[in-house]
């Protein structure tokens, strides 16, 4: 009889390929905020009515390349923390999906606030994208809580975009 074999438990996938997964998305949600945004800031943008708490136009890119590092890095601990079986597979699966989910609605938010001037569909993305992020720091806690507690200053920003995208909405 022969012996039996053990996989061990690790990433499903190589470092690079971890990597780009991990970055790739990331780095393109960044690229769609900046080309959305660019043409608006000192045009459309700069003529609506904000609350007393907008922020300089300054800190919005600071903070973005700041919190898309800290997704980016939560991805590929979270893509390295992959269960290769058991239960937890599933578990594993459904939190890089809500993560996917997440990421494309931060990429949509964008387009549709700054580049459709639609403030109000921006309003129904950005709210749906905080109860993603806060959904996926739930599910991912299982497997990485390194990787959750990277996306908490990320759901505490896209909280106040939230705030901020209904006052401009109630004030325009």
């Amino acid at each position: 009889m022969p012996a039996a074999t053990h996989v061990p438990e690790g990433p499903a996938m190589g470092p690079w390929l971890r990597l780009a997964c991990a970055v790739l998305p990331v780095a393109a949600t960044a690229v769609i905020g900046s080309v959305s945004t660019q043409a608006e800031i000192f045009g459309w943008y700069a003529g609506l009515a904000k609350p007393w708490f907008n922020p300089p136009d300054w800190v919005f890119p600071v903070a973005w390349t700041i919190l898309y590092t800290m997704i980016a890095i939560a991805l590929w601990r979270l893509l390295g923390a992959r269960p290769l079986t058991g239960p937890s597979r599933g578990g594993w699966r459904l939190a890089v999906a809500a993560f996917a989910v997440q990421i494309a609605l931060n990429a949509a938010w964008t387009p549709v606030f700054f580049s459709a001037h639609a403030v109000g569909l921006g309003l129904i993305v950005v709210a749906a994208l905080l109860v993603m992020v806060l959904w996926t720091i739930r599910l991912t806690w299982r497997f990485d809580r390194a990787a959750a507690w990277l996306l908490i200053p990320y759901a505490a920003w896209v909280a106040f975009a939230t705030i901020l995208n209904a006052a401009i909405l109630r004030l325009n």
